[in-house]
């Protein structure tokens, strides 16, 4: 597939940018500041690789006005260079249309709706009661379970089930592998069922909601609610293999970065950022705009926005050996401050 080209002045024009160097000149694809070429877009949006302008090769440059004299080339002016440069690559994305209509090898149900502008592609099963909306496109192997909706113009990559009762809306992505509507972990301990007690399953009923313009990463997981839905708002964006429990709500705009872990019924506000690794407790509340650093564990809610982190940096083996050893005696240290702090006031 033949790359995209455009003029420097033509991208400068689409996004609003100012801009210096030949308005004519073109540009046919994007890189980092330290690969790209005599034909190519680089950025620089962090101020720690400012040193590699020197050496850069470019064909033009997004970065902020306070920059532009460290470099002599063509460069396109934006007050955040990072959000100029992801909608500039976004131009030189290649990917084949689909096709509308429904491969031969895909099996779909008598009481399925299929939108004749939708794609369905080889192997995809689509249950009764579902439906396909216009323009969505199905990937190899892809399942849509009964009850389910695939919005508008929504796209699943490939290998993604929707299990049963998930609710796509428009312009949703979701990656490959990624599994929405699976049972929740809902089990009720019976201690009389057996000598010593067992485990009784508790129906999953609800189902998944989500949003506009989400994106779920590759091998994640969303479950479906016990009693109601699992929520996700317009534009909320899943990295890679995170489990979102059943009933959990997660508001609009925010992003969760890959291994996080959301337990049962915990709802995460708006406009939140959580890091790779953290884990929320269940039926727990986070407030709008809170950040919650990287491995981090939330054990009580956060109602005030801000930014939030717990555990233990890391640090040379030996140092940690010997301040874990020390946390076992924390209690006893914190009983002898007090002791002395009382015999003090005394």
């Amino acid at each position: 597939m033949k790359s995209p080209a455009f003029s420097l002045g033509d991208i400068a024009a689409r996004f609003g940018l100012s801009f210096r160097g030949d308005a004519g000149y073109v540009l046919d694809g994007v890189a980092t500041l330290a690969d790209a070429g005599a034909t190519e877009v680089g950025f620089l949006a962090n101020p720690r690789y400012r040193s590699q302008l020197g050496a850069a090769r470019a064909g033009a440059i997004v970065l902020r006005a306070a920059d532009a004299d460290a470099w002599s080339g063509a460069c396109l002016i934006a007050d955040d260079p990072y959000l100029a440069f992801a909608r500039i690559a976004a131009l030189y994305e290649r990917r084949p249309a689909a096709q509308p209509g429904i491969h031969a090898s895909a099996v779909v149900a008598a009481g399925a709706r299929v939108s004749p502008s939708a794609s369905v592609g080889p192997l995809c099963v689509i249950e009764d009661d579902a439906s396909v909306e216009d323009g969505a496109v199905l990937g190899p192997h892809c399942i849509v379970g009964r009850g389910c909706t695939v919005g508008a113009q929504s796209r699943l990559v490939a290998r993604v089930t929707l299990v049963q009762d998930v609710s796509l809306g428009k312009r949703v992505l979701i990656h490959p592998g990624a599994v929405l509507g699976a049972d929740g972990f809902g089990l009720a301990f019976d201690r009389g069922a057996t000598e010593h007690g067992g485990w009784i399953k508790v129906p999953q009923l609800g189902g998944v909601r989500v949003g506009d313009d989400c994106e779920i990463g590759a091998n994640t997981t969303i479950d479906r609610g016990a009693l109601g839905d699992t929520v996700l708002e317009e534009d909320v964006r899943l990295d890679n293999q995170i489990q979102v429990a059943h009933n959990v709500t997660i508001g609009a705009h925010s992003a969760l970065a890959g291994c996080a872990a959301v337990a049962g019924s915990a709802t995460i506000g708006r406009y939140c950022l959580i890091g790779g690794g953290a884990g929320i407790l269940g039926h727990l509340s986070v407030a709008d705009r809170v950040t919650v650093t990287a491995m981090s564990l939330v054990t009580h809610s956060i109602r005030e926005a801000g930014e939030y982190s717990s555990g233990t940096p890391i640090q040379p083996n030996r140092l940690w050996r010997r301040n874990a050893a020390r946390l076992k005696h924390l209690d006893e240290l914190v009983r002898r401050v007090d002791v002395i702090e009382k015999e003090s006031r005394s």
